[in-house]
Parts: structure tokens; C-alpha cells; sequence
């Protein structure tokens, strides 16, 4: 029974144990019978509503979810909106196309239109990457707070004194919650925060770039900038570089999620590693339960996960500043 509940996808599994039958499967190179089990339990149909994502984040997401499904028998479907007016479209397409259960990565996993119009509707919803889950949906997130924190302490422990940060979509929770984080590093070090350290971002590449021309044109310039995602923290190591800064010397650059951006970048940039591919067959896993759940006539399960996240410390923030930039004595 466990074997089948791991082999389903099915999320009532402990982690350990999960481990454990997918190291015998492969062990054994066992193969489920995808047509088998369509005739005996059917089809699922996994929506995926998205709207103008990361494209770092989009394509991790994809990798997570695509091969998920493909384990399970699942068959995913896409569908793109750009306002409210699309999105009620991209839903009423989904439905048309008879989908189970719909998966809701950034930046609509904040829509509380969106949530409410899913959980009136009866149909299985999982919110991906929100900071604050809706007790309407099922969600998979990591703690963003904690995240940043720990990103602002290292800056922080390697000797910047002088910080500045870029903040993301402000529709976006956890762009709130990675400058509140930054906020209190920053109070918790009893360290200043100059508004002008302060830059608008969109979690987009070339809102990094706009963001790091208002940063690095000030008289005096920081000497670390911490960037609330990869996307921004690579429009920042690009205006560096045409202002011939070297990066980590004269600035450190730090970034947040851990996308393919991260390493594709010169040098390649310290940030959080978000476990966005296993985010996605986390929220795999959990709409299917939802679907079987709706199937068996029972109720409606929201469940909140929390996976673990990570700092990878790569070459873009160094050891820090001389000490005559950053205040310190040698």
C-alpha cells in the first residue's frame, strides 16, 4: 500500500519512507504502467495558470511539474493571462479542456480574486511561492523572511556596512516579506538604512538595471546590493560591469532564489536557494490528493507546506569590503 501511495503520488507519505521506495524503484528500474492505471483510476488533468512569471522561475517550475506529472500519469496543461479580464478566459479555457485541479505559481498565487473564483468553483487549487498562504487553497513555499535574514546577516558578517537593497513586485507577498527581513537584519546589526539604499524592482532583468543606475549614480556608492531575486541581481552585475566595477571587489551582489540566471552570469551570484523544481512536484502532489479527494466525495483538505531552503555562497559577494569602506579598522 505505501509503494502504491508513493507510486500515485499520493502527499499522506513521510518524506523518509518516499525516499526509500523511489531508491528501490530505481533499484529495480521499475516502470509504471501509465495505461494501466489510466484504465483503472483515470486521467488527471493538472492546470497550470500563469501570468508574465520570472522566466528563470518559469522554466525550474516546468521541470518540477513536467516530470512530476509524467510520473503520475498526469497530464498538464497551460494557460497564460495578463489581466483580470484573461484570467477569467484562462480559467473558463482550462475548464473547457475538463482540467481536475490547477496549479498557481507567482505572481498569481497572490490573487485573492483568483483564490476565491477557484475555491467557489469546488476546483482543487495549490498556490505556489505565496508568503502568506490563503486558507482558501493549499499552498508550497518556502520562508521568505528567514531567507533574507540570513542573506542580510552574511553580508553583513563579511563586513558591508553599507547595504542597499532592490525590492520586488510589491503585489508580490514575499517581495513584503524579503524587505522586512532586510529591514530588521539591518536594525538587528544597529545599522543605518539611507531611503537612497532603497531601489523599486519587478523581479524583472531590466528593472535590476533601472534599479542599479539609481543605486551606483549616487556621490557615494554601497558596497554591497542586495538584490530580491537573480533576475535583478544580473541587471546589477551588468551595470557594474559598464561602469568597469569589478564585482566582488569594488561591489558584492547577492540575489534570491537560486535560478539558472544565478550561474549563467559573471561572476556567478551568492543567493537562496528556493527549491523551485521541487516546489512544483510538492504542488503536483497535492492537487492530485485534492482531486482524489473530490473524486471519493470526501472534504476538502488545504494543506501548507514549508519546504527547506539554502544560502549558496558563490563569487559575486567575496569576503567584503576593505575596511576604509565599510567603516571598519584594520
Amino acid at each position: 500500500m505505501t509503494v502504491s501511495r508513493v507510486v500515485n503520488g499520493n502527499a499522506n507519505v513521510a518524506e523518509s519512507t518516499r525516499q526509500k521506495v523511489l531508491a528501490a524503484i530505481d533499484a529495480l528500474k521499475y516502470n509504471v504502467n501509465l495505461a494501466a492505471r489510466a484504465a483503472r483510476v483515470g486521467t488527471f488533468r493538472v492546470g497550470l495558470l500563469y501570468s508574465n512569471p520570472s522566466p528563470a522561475f518559469m522554466s525550474a517550475f516546468l521541470v518540477g511539474a513536467l516530470e512530476r506529472c509524467g510520473q503520475t500519469g498526469a497530464q498538464l496543461i497551460l494557460e497564460q493571462c495578463k489581466d483580470l479580464r484573461s484570467q477569467r478566459q484562462a480559467i473558463g479555457r482550462l475548464l473547457s479542456q475538463s482540467v481536475d485541479g490547477i496549479l498557481i505559481p507567482p505572481p498569481l498565487c497572490d490573487s485573492k480574486i483568483t483564490l476565491q473564483q477557484l475555491d467557489e468553483m469546488g476546483m482543487p487549487a495549490v498556490a505556489v511561492a505565496t508568503g502568506r498562504p490563503s486558507p482558501l487553497a493549499s499552498a508550497v513555499r518556502i520562508d521568505d523572511y528567514e531567507g533574507a535574514l540570513m542573506m542580510t546577516r552574511h553580508l553583513i558578517a563579511i563586513g558591508h556596512r553599507d547595504i542597499a537593497f532592490i525590492m520586488g513586485d510589491p503585489k508580490h507577498t514575499p517581495a513584503q516579506l524579503r524587505y522586512a527581513a532586510f529591514v530588521d537584519g539591518m536594525k538587528e546589526a544597529a545599522l543605518p538604512i539611507a531611503p537612497e539604499r532603497i531601489a523599486q524592482g519587478l523581479f524583472t532583468y531590466r528593472s535590476g538595471l533601472e534599479a542599479a543606475r539609481q543605486l551606483l549614480g549616487q556621490p557615494t556608492r554601497p558596497t554591497a546590493i542586495f538584490a530580491s531575486n537573480d533576475d535583478m541581481a544580473a541587471g546589477v552585475i551588468a551595470v557594474a560591469h559598464g561602469m568597469r566595477l569589478q564585482v566582488p571587489q569594488d561591489l558584492a551582489v547577492c540575489g534570491f532564489d537560486d535560478t539558472p540566471v544565478a550561474t549563467t552570469v559573471w561572476p556567478e551570484v551568492t543567493t537562496i536557494h528556493q527549491p523551485i523544481a521541487d516546489m512544483a512536484r510538492s504542488a503536483v502532489d497535492l492537487v492530485i490528493d485534492q482531486i482524489r479527494r473530490r473524486r471519493d466525495g470526501q472534504p476538502k483538505r488545504v494543506q501548507h507546506q514549508v519546504l527547506p531552503f539554502s544560502l549558496i555562497n558563490r563569487e559575486s559577494s567575496g569576503r567584503g569590503p576593505p575596511a576604509k569602506q565599510c567603516g571598519l579598522r584594520g
